[in-house]
């Protein structure tokens, strides 16, 4: 009997996060009886996914950016696809990253016409561009979907779909120590911390770190004893510890999984950039302020699409502002200030956000546990028969729709 082969791509660094977690998820669930390839970054490549080309360049935001990308965009998804017509894995996971995915979906439709394909967290059709939930029915057979919202929205376009929940909100903070990064940057126990996180993609921190500057020069200039702490993914951790050198007042830049936990443990109020470090934030009872801001032209288009009135997952799940979002014209130095310096005075504020934030996350949760295990659940049911993996009765929820053709394909 052959070892089953699973086929992950992902093209950005949450991806690759998402694509750790389920190769390491299915190995467990397969008893190690599985061979994994694929694209990813360095997470996936220390599970076992061979990656034949780098993923930085493909992890873009803004319809100019992608415009600019398009070219290696496309040549990278024809490389992702020749994988699959070498290796001949019995399904593929194309985890995130819609416009990159969506390409290499097509393309495997061409190289491997029957395989199964899964979609690993789907676009945010609830937000705006409704229409991608058809487009997406039509490329791949199924969705594993970590938002307990998302169903409907792609069920009524025939594609299968199961919620699997989110990863993030399975992080282990149990060894967070608030403390330990107090004693790091020589803060007092009541000493108030601002912890400040402008976003993991270069795009970003070019936008946010601007305005949060200004703001927490403000913020500063009020209140003398204010300790501020800048979290910074590893891919743009360099440029970020590079431009906070250069602020007029002291911040301390905090890389590293296990700093960048304890930084949000004791954070007394937090800036943050919108994604996923909002619900991280939240599972650390952090109040924050969420900000976002996109190019001039690029949000235009945006705002012309745009289907709800919240961009934080944790308000979306509460359908109410639980955090405030401070977007665009209002991603301001004096807005910021104004938003954070009202939770710094205000300790029953702070209280009583964290505490809608605690709740929005049980929403987000869905009674699931362990959502890895969720996904290689999933996944084992659409591999062939082998010791460890369920029977193929198990199947019939999981059953593939038969793709349309290439000129239905494209409309988005």
């Amino acid at each position: 009997m052959t070892t089953p082969c699973v086929m992950l791509v992902a093209a950005e660094p949450s991806g690759d996060s998402l694509g750790a977690g389920l190769a390491a998820a299915l190995k467990v669930r397969l008893g190690g009886a599985v061979r994994l390839v694929g694209v990813g970054g360095p997470l996936m490549s220390a599970e076992g996914v061979q990656s034949p080309f780098e993923i930085s360049g493909l992890s873009v935001m803004g319809v100019f950016e992608a415009l600019k990308a398009y070219p290696l965009v496309l040549r990278r998804a024809r490389e992702a696809a020749r994988i699959a017509g070498r290796e001949r894995p019995d399904v593929a996971v194309l985890i995130d990253s819609w416009g990159f995915n969506l390409r290499v979906a097509r393309q495997l439709r061409r190289v491997r016409p029957g395989l199964f394909i899964f979609k690993y967290v789907g676009p945010q059709v609830w937000a705006t561009r409704p229409g991608r939930a058809r487009t997406l029915a039509r490329a791949v057979d199924h969705l594993l979907t970590i938002h307990t919202f998302d169903a409907p929205f792609f069920e009524r376009e025939g594609l299968g779909v199961t919620f699997v929940g989110n990863p993030a909100l399975a992080k282990n903070i149990a060894h967070a120590d608030p403390a330990r990064l107090r004693a790091a940057i020589g803060a007092a126990p009541d000493d108030p911390i601002l912890l400040v996180a402008p976003g993991s993609r270069r795009g970003e921190i070019d936008r946010m770190l601007p305005p949060f500057e200004a703001a927490v020069a403000l913020l500063k200039s009020r209140r003398p004893g204010l300790r501020v702490v800048v979290i910074a993914a590893d891919q743009v951790a360099p440029i970020v510890a590079a431009q906070v050198a250069a602020w007029p007042h002291e911040a301390h830049v905090v890389t590293g999984e296990a700093a960048r936990l304890d930084a949000m443990r004791a954070a007394t109020v937090a800036l943050a950039c919108s994604g996923t470090v909002t619900t991280e934030l939240a599972q650390c009872g952090a109040p924050m302020v969420v900000a976002y801001r996109l190019g001039v032209l690029t949000y235009a288009i945006v705002q012309r699409l745009l289907r709800t009135r919240y961009i934080t997952l944790l308000n979306v799940a509460a359908q109410r502002f639980v955090a405030p979002e401070m977007l665009q014209g209002n991603c301001n130095a004096e807005a910021l200030a104004r938003e954070i310096g009202l939770r710094l005075d205000d300790p029953g504020l702070r209280a009583r956000q964290a505490r809608d934030q605690t709740a929005a996350l049980e929403i987000m949760r869905g009674g699931v546990e362990d959502p890895f295990a969720a996904a290689a659940e999933a996944v084992a049911r659409r591999l062939p028969p082998s010791d460890g993996i369920a029977p193929a009765g198990q199947m019939a929820s999981l059953a593939p729709h038969r793709p349309v053709g290439r000129r239905q394909e494209r409309r988005e």
